[in-house]
């Protein structure tokens, strides 16, 4: 493996896991990072002992490497101090305020928003992979459709009221332990202080990914894309709210109680409880978004009676 492409695979490895926000602890099989970037296992191995030095991926006993500490810090930067967190989020918002028109040049873009090539391709491919960019034939990009109405931001809560409640509530459900601990994890590190500096970004992932992996359990794969699918379409919605972090705070505690009825086996319990939760943070967010968006004033009414 040469020099050059050695820096390609190693940069390509940090990407997919700022990109897919793998969390510390989450491990990393050689054969599915052969399979990603179309090379043998051969390369990916040496890549990934390159890495173990820097501490950002950590071997571990019987063989194999998890995500290591050092990538956990990085992923909780503040998006100020991250240049591409900070352009995707620019990105996003201009997006939704209709200021970015629905086709758009790579070249229009990085003047736009000062950033370099490596940056800008670093960004749309994170913006493919969660679904709301597609790269049109020949020339160019273009945004795909999101939820941005705010009666179907309303709509999409109430179907995930009657889809994730349903999910633990499947015949064929089953917890995954070691999936639903490492959630566990990635909230509690949340309250423990990054609640406090990471972006929005990075709590919707957070908060997404938890509820995907308790869908995933219900062992229905219409359910698990269906959700996957809706998550897609908020993404940018949720990115334009401002962050509280008091409530993000209560969601995460909240989390943490579902986690624990699911790891206890009660999912009757468990399936009444994320109907609360659901239908609590649907209730709070238009509460929120009325009082920062108040309908406009009507003059009075004459008395009709």
């Amino acid at each position: 493996m040469t020099s050059q492409t050695a820096d390609q695979l190693i940069a390509a490895i940090k990407e997919h896991i700022a990109v897919e926000r793998f969390a510390p602890g989450t491990r990393l099989p050689e054969r599915t990072l052969a399979e990603l970037f179309r090379v043998s296992r051969t390369p990916i191995r040496e890549a990934l002992r390159k890495l173990a030095d820097e501490s950002f991926v950590e071997k571990v006993d019987g063989g194999g490497y998890v995500v290591g500490s050092a990538a956990g810090q990085e992923l909780m930067q503040l998006p100020e101090e991250n240049p591409e967190e900070a352009g995707y989020l620019r990105i996003a918002q201009d997006r939704l305020s209709g200021a970015l028109p629905e086709r758009f040049t790579e070249n229009e873009i990085m003047r736009r928003y000062g950033l370099t090539r490596t940056q800008l391709n670093n960004i749309l491919r994170r913006m493919t992979q969660e679904g709301w960019v597609e790269r049109l034939l020949g020339h160019g990009w273009a945004f795909l459709p999101t939820l941005t109405s705010a009666e179907a931001y309303d709509q999409g809560y109430r179907f995930r009221i009657l889809l994730e409640p349903a999910a633990i509530l499947e015949p064929m459900f089953k917890v995954d332990k070691k999936e639903l601990l490492r959630c566990r994890q990635e909230q509690m590190a949340l309250l423990d202080g990054h609640l406090e500096r990471v972006s929005p970004a990075q709590i919707f992932d957070s908060n997404s990914r938890l509820h995907e992996t308790i869908a995933g359990f219900s062992g229905n794969a219409f359910i698990l894309d269906a959700l996957r699918r809706l998550n897609r379409l908020r993404r940018l919605m949720e990115y334009q709210k401002s962050v509280d972090r008091a409530a993000s705070a209560r969601r995460c505690r909240e989390h943490l109680t579902l986690i624990e009825l699911l790891l206890n086996d009660q999912r009757e319990e468990a399936a009444d409880f994320m109907r609360l939760h659901l239908r609590d943070a649907a209730r709070e967010k238009s509460a929120a978004r009325q009082m920062n968006h108040p309908a406009p004033s009507r003059p009075d009414m004459p008395d009709r009676r």
